[in-house]
């Protein structure tokens, strides 16, 4: 979070911060920070642009800084430049406790009643039925790998987490201490005896196991990435043979022609649902709203959802994707949502009749660093 003031754990305190109640002229300027992918412009690929349709219908200019990460997110929106965030579910919680962002007023949003039922008031993105954003998308954390380095397809994350791993030295991980969680759900299969209920509301004992895990297995991994970028280049050249990606990371490698494969292993898979937020301190609030309109339509959403390799979270997306898409990404499907376990931000309060015993974030980072060494 470089000079940003340590944000790793949560308030339990609600800033009092008014949802606004029109929306007027635009200001003719946007600033957002976006994950890789959510504001195409045509600068990757000249064919996938829908923010230049929004400038002229809108006349909001915009620009984006891509974040690798959700602790990059939160730091890059505390400092109050941005007028709104793609915030996944380790950084919303974050962002919404320590007055980075507004209530959204979910009357100015035209698509609103079109977004997945699902994906409306979820802990990472609602405080007592009060929105604090609209849904973008949604998927799982992948098992990427190479077809010519591993002849044996992988159906479980044990090619990642298994010592032995015929992948070893040639493994990837993701960059951030959230990524403790993929370990915890691995142990959730495999170490019964944890009785590991949700990779983010761990015990000490629980959270001592994943970092144990980590440990041992960080000989043999060859790359951490929070660059995708950094990510495809790996995957091409062959230097990492497998390991956990996003669905846009493997599109963009196959383009590159090298033979990878994504699988849900059989473990299941961390995730993320994303939420256009608007920040407490919006320069160009009516523009941002206009934003969380634009990329709320159906049109623009089969676009977006395409591009990155996701669910959309307004299904009527299905109406302008690509024969088979939604069925793959399972668009509107509850049930598959329920399967993933989607970031949040862990925190003390286990959710159940723990209490408040569960390990917060700040021990997260912590234990994240000393893993990495």
């Amino acid at each position: 979070a470089g000079c940003s003031e340590d944000r790793s754990t949560t308030s339990t305190s609600l800033p009092q911060i008014p949802a606004q109640q029109v929306i007027g002229a635009t200001e003719g300027q946007l600033n957002l920070v976006a994950w890789a992918g959510y504001a195409e412009d045509g600068s990757t690929d000249k064919t996938v642009d829908w923010v230049t349709p929004f400038e002229r219908a809108t006349g909001c200019k915009v620009t984006t800084k891509v974040a690798d990460t959700s602790d990059s997110m939160v730091a890059l929106m505390e400092t109050g430049r941005y007028d709104g965030v793609s915030a996944s579910g380790d950084a919303s919680v974050r962002l919404i406790y320590g007055g980075d962002v507004a209530p959204v007023n979910t009357s100015l949003l035209t698509n609103y009643p079109d977004i997945a039922p699902f994906l409306k008031n979820q802990p990472y993105n609602s405080v007592d039925g009060q929105m604090y954003g609209v849904p973008h998308g949604y998927g799982a954390n992948y098992l990427m790998y190479r077809k010519d380095k591993l002849p044996q397809p992988p159906t479980s994350w044990n090619v990642v987490f298994d010592e032995k791993s015929p992948a070893a030295g040639h493994i990837t991980a993701y960059d951030s201490p959230i990524y403790i969680a993929d370990a915890a759900l691995y142990l959730k299969t495999h170490r019964p005896d944890l009785k590991i209920t949700d990779p983010y509301e761990l015990s000490e004992e629980q959270f001592d196991a994943a970092v144990e895990l980590l440990r041992k297995i960080r000989p043999n991994i060859g790359f951490y990435w929070h660059s995708y970028l950094d990510s495809v280049q790996s995957f091409k050249i062959g230097d990492t043979h497998a390991g956990t990606t996003w669905q846009v990371i493997a599109s963009l490698t196959k383009a590159e022609d090298a033979p990878v494969e994504t699988v849900l292993p059989a473990e299941g898979a961390t995730g993320w649902s994303d939420t256009w937020m608007i920040s407490s301190r919006a320069r160009h609030p009516n523009c941002m709203y206009r934003w969380m309109n634009w990329i709320t339509t159906a049109k623009v959403q089969s676009q977006v959802a395409q591009w990155f390799g996701q669910a959309a979270a307004n299904p009527k997306a299905c109406r302008y994707t690509a024969k088979g898409f939604c069925e793959q990404y399972r668009v509107g499907d509850a049930d598959f949502y329920r399967k993933i376990a989607f970031w949040k931000t862990p925190v003390a309060d286990c959710g159940d009749d723990r209490g408040d015993s569960c390990v917060d974030y700040s021990r997260w980072t912590q234990a994240w660093a000393e893993i990495k060494g």
